[in-house]
């Protein structure tokens, strides 16, 4: 009986049985969405794979940074129900975010890590897709203790690429100043 089990179990795989069908493969080296993941899984869609991507930050005189090379790479993992990327820059500087979509919130949920310090919780952006653009969002004090946010928004999202910008906002989002931007151009 043990032996009979145990090839069964063997077989399982060849019959289309697998349960891990939509993590990264060598068939899809960026995992595929899973049908049974809210439709939102596929708002990054656009995002998944690697990108060749400039990015540019603000010096602490308000002037602008020259661009820098970084590698930014998106996949779905958790079995197709979720999507990680990782940023590669020359700068030595490299991170990540854990992204998940709650439907009972109606968001998505973007946790962030970076190779610059180990924190003991990661700071979380939330939000979603409005029009074209995704746009997440974080509490944040501006410098002179005014209530704030911090705002992530990806756009000009095609096959071919995408635009990424991170901007302090007021509470109300009348005053909006960018300190972030990348460009980024779909390598595969």
């Amino acid at each position: 009986m043990k032996t009979y089990l145990s090839l069964l179990l063997m077989l399982i795989p060849f019959w289309g049985f697998t349960q891990y069908d939509y993590e990264p493969s060598a068939e899809h080296p960026f995992g595929l969405p899973n049908p049974k993941a809210p439709e939102q899984i596929n708002d990054f869609q656009p995002m998944i794979g690697i990108c060749d991507c400039m990015s540019t930050t603000r010096n602490k005189d308000q002037t602008w940074n020259e661009s820098i090379p970084m590698t930014w790479t998106f996949k779905y993992i958790m079995n197709g129900t979720a999507v990680q990327d990782e940023t590669l820059k020359s700068d030595g500087l490299h991170s990540g975010s854990l992204r998940q979509y709650n439907a009972d919130s109606a968001k998505w949920y973007v946790h962030y890590y970076a190779s610059a310090s180990a924190n003991a919780s990661l700071p979380t952006w939330w939000g979603g897709k409005k029009g074209d653009k995704i746009i997440l969002y974080k509490d944040q004090t501006a410098p002179n203790g005014t209530p704030g946010f911090y705002r992530l928004s990806f756009y000009d999202l095609s096959d071919n690429g995408f635009k990424w910008i991170g901007e302090w906002v007021s509470k109300d989002e009348s005053f909006v100043f960018p300190t972030w931007k990348i460009e980024c151009t779909k390598r595969k």
